[in-house]
């Protein structure tokens, strides 16, 4: 994975500290285990920064980072995806078949895996964690998993044996099984209803994973603790045994200055979200960067075409052409952030090369919107039969420089005539907002996933659906790529998307997005999943 390309300048922000990391700082290895550099040892604290607070720990709503950060060191799965080779190996499950059509899966269990209240995972629990992920539970607000398509059922054959069975191909299932989505809770927790699995809760999260959670402060705080007794990790995971470290105290920072100013004075020893214009400033202090690719659905704007301003496709082309996307990275990112070149990411599983449809022009973006009808009014803005090219968008708190990113977008789509009002992420009306392509036409929005049906999470009407879309097409031929069954067949599904979306100017790729963490020299072991989440079960600290 690219975890080092550091960007050659950047702008200095001023130093200012949080009082209440003064005594954050980690706790060193014991110096009766201490190894030799390289030698892994174990025992101490890692204080680890961490941009924004956790929301849900439901595994099919852990996507989002500071959520998934926790799901995924807690709760162990039936398989494990290589961070490096993409491969899927054992993990909670010894072994498993799957059928010619992919619409049934039998898995083979471990006899020694509990969670961590000393329960067996075992096909029972197994099914009931699917069941749950795969039909969900309305009457509790659980949702059905973005990552399980085609679902029916499953049976339990004996303890250590478990079919899952499909009403259609479901290709992508055996990847799904490796992800946090999927990520295996005790049968008690997963009586809860979604509210039980939100911020305040986490204690009561009962995984099979390396760590446990505790010492949580509400929005703030929390602490994940080592397993004395984990002994299942996957077969390539160099560490065989317990997590090396004996806790990882997790504090929510989000202030950048705050965050990186601690980083560099040694009160804090690993951090999430290093900014681009911080990473020179971190680097040069002698602080290793790691930027691992989400390997997804692109940093997109989403044009919702639902919203009359919209409607026209000419009007969607003229705003592609308006974005420069290499002018957002230049301007306000590093090399870590490629500029996209389709909705999918260059190191995603089917990507197409859709540079062709994305070229900015303004001349042509002036041109289409001329022959849209569109006119200049009196200060610039285009006006048609009395109304206004103004459209809407919420900043996207959890993405990368979001507001000045769709500031600059703004001010490249007002030289061509069309305003962009950049609302605030926080603002109260939000949550119902985003969902009203008539309030909000335009959406920022990225998913990270290394699997094909990333693309159908993302865009399908039953799913994400970010584009607030009501195109049968476009879902039809999203569902060709969750349920094909060859693999061949399944990526040209997926790139037939990818041209279908530049050819309708649905989306308009901005930059491939990855995850920038900085560590201290002394925090060994720095590894992810594999679509950029923190995995701490293999960090250990080496006495400085």
């Amino acid at each position: 994975m690219n975890r080092r390309i550091v960007r050659a300048t950047a702008v200095a922000l001023p130093l200012v500290m949080m009082a209440g990391l003064a005594a954050c700082s980690s706790s060193p290895a014991p110096a009766d285990v201490a190894a030799s550099d390289g030698e892994p040892v174990t025992g101490g604290t890692l204080t680890y920064l961490e941009h924004q607070t956790y929301t849900n720990l439901y595994p099919p709503q852990a996507g989002f980072y500071p959520n998934g950060g926790i799901v995924g060191n807690i709760a162990a799965r039936l398989t494990w995806q290589d961070p490096e080779t993409l491969e899927i190996e054992p993990w909670v499950a010894s072994g498993w078949e799957v059928n010619a059509d992919a619409t049934e899966y039998t898995f083979d269990l471990r006899d020694d895996v509990t969670f961590s209240d000393g329960t067996p995972v075992d096909a029972a629990a197994v099914k009931k964690n699917f069941d749950t992920y795969g039909l969900g539970d309305a009457d509790r607000g659980l949702t059905v998993s973005e990552a399980i398509n085609n679902y029916a059922s499953s049976e339990v054959i004996d303890d250590d044996t478990v079919v899952f069975r499909f009403s259609a191909p479901s290709p992508g299932f055996l990847q799904a099984t490796s992800t946090i989505n999927s990520g295996l809770l005790s049968p008690e927790t997963l009586d809860g209803t979604i509210e039980d699995f939100g911020a305040g809760n986490a204690e009561d999260i009962i995984g099979a994973g390396p760590f446990t959670i505790g010492g949580e402060k509400l929005g703030t705080e929390y602490t994940l603790t080592a397993r004395e007794d984990y002994d299942w990790a996957p077969e390539s995971v160099p560490n065989q045994g317990r997590a090396y470290l004996d806790a990882v105290r997790v504090i929510v920072t989000p202030e950048d200055s705050v965050r990186i100013g601690s980083l560099l004075s040694g009160q804090a020893d690993y951090v999430r979200y290093v900014q681009a214009f911080d990473e020179a400033r971190v680097a040069q202090a002698g602080i290793e960067l790691y930027a691992p690719q989400t390997r997804g659905v692109n940093n997109n704007l989403s044009l919702r075409f639902t919203n009359p301003l919209l409607s026209d496709i000419r009007v969607r082309q003229a705003l592609v052409a308006a974005t420069d996307a290499q002018e957002v990275v230049d301007t306000l990112f590093s090399e870590n952030y490629p500029v996209a070149t389709s909705a999918l990411s260059s190191s995603a599983t089917g990507y197409k090369d859709e540079s062709a449809h994305y070229v900015h022009d303004e001349k042509k973006a002036a041109e289409l919107l001329d022959a849209a009808g569109w006119e200049p009014g009196a200060d610039g803005i285009r006006e048609k039969d009395g109304e206004r090219l103004a459209l809407t968008i919420f900043e996207s708190k959890p993405q990368p420089q979001s507001k000045q990113t769709l500031e600059l977008v703004a001010q490249q789509w007002r030289a061509v005539g069309v305003e962009l009002n950049v609302k605030p992420g926080d603002a109260g009306s939000r949550a119902a907002d985003i969902l009203d392509p008539l309030k909000t036409p335009v959406s920022q929005d990225m998913v990270g996933r290394s699997d094909l049906d990333v693309i159908k999470s993302e865009y399908h009407t039953e799913n994400r659906n970010v584009l607030l879309s009501n195109d049968a097409e476009l879902d039809r031929l999203l569902e060709v790529v969750a349920s094909e069954a060859d693999t061949d067949k399944r990526i040209a599904a997926s790139q037939a998307v990818q041209d279908y979306l530049a050819e309708q100017a649905y989306v308009i790729p901005l930059f491939e997005e990855p995850q920038v963490y900085g560590a201290a020299p002394h925090v060994r072991g720095i590894d992810y999943e594999s679509v950029g989440r923190p995995s701490f079960f293999g960090v250990w600290l080496q006495e400085h």
